[in-house]
């Protein structure tokens, strides 16, 4: 029985890619890189300075900057991503999340965010529906980033549930296969392409039933 469940956050619970896209490239575009919408989904489920690193090689520019340099720039990058995220608000919640992780409450299964986004804890407030986790990853306290199982793992020890009987839920390839390496029943949120490792799919949480899913 599904004891824990554990939620990746942008395409999973809220859809902040297209602003993730504006505000890389628009940093993208400052350092004279060309940057579009195909490029930028290679980014997704990834941390922020690993996705400017891929950036910078993309440009060729991978040698020009320094530490310092690229962590300034990471940091203007996510200025320009919380100026666009100043009007989210809990109608931007992806269709059937609220009403799902609201049972997953009245049945006490912990629910923890695993997400490669420092941003998490803002926009879960923003969201209004902080209350229903219990635990957020820290990703700069891990090692490794998706697909390497390490945040899976973290946030089922965080609930404090084994992790064979934890349900995750992803929207990228290297999520699915991060829970997949980490033993996790692995629920893939289908938006663009197929998620051919996830143990099941859907297009939304409207297709999801907690009641079978615990069983």
């Amino acid at each position: 029985m599904v004891k824990g469940l554990i939620f990746d956050l942008d395409g999973v619970i809220v859809d902040t890619a297209g602003y993730h896209y504006l505000a890389w490239k628009k940093l993208a575009n400052e350092i004279e890189i060309d940057f579009d919408e195909k490029f930028n989904e290679s980014l997704k489920g990834i941390s922020r300075i690993e996705s400017l690193d891929k950036i910078l090689i993309h440009g060729h520019r991978q040698n020009i900057f320094s530490t310092d340099e690229k962590m300034l720039l990471a940091e203007r990058k996510n200025d320009y991503y919380l100026n666009l995220l100043s009007e989210i608000s809990p109608k931007d919640i992806l269709p059937g999340v609220l009403d799902f992780i609201q049972q997953a409450k009245e049945y006490n299964i912990p629910c923890a965010i695993a997400s490669a986004s420092q941003n998490a804890p803002t926009i879960l407030n923003k969201l209004d529906i902080d209350n229903y986790f219990i635990a957020i990853v820290d990703p700069t306290s891990l090692k490794k980033g998706k697909p390497d199982p390490e945040i899976f793992l973290r946030a089922a020890e965080l609930i404090d549930v084994p992790p064979h009987l934890c349900v995750g839920f992803e929207d990228s390839i290297a999520g699915i296969q991060a829970l997949n390496q980490a033993g996790i029943y692995a629920i893939g949120i289908v938006a663009e392409g197929p998620l051919p490792n996830a143990d099941k799919a859907v297009h939304s949480f409207t297709e999801l039933d907690i009641n079978s899913l615990l069983k």
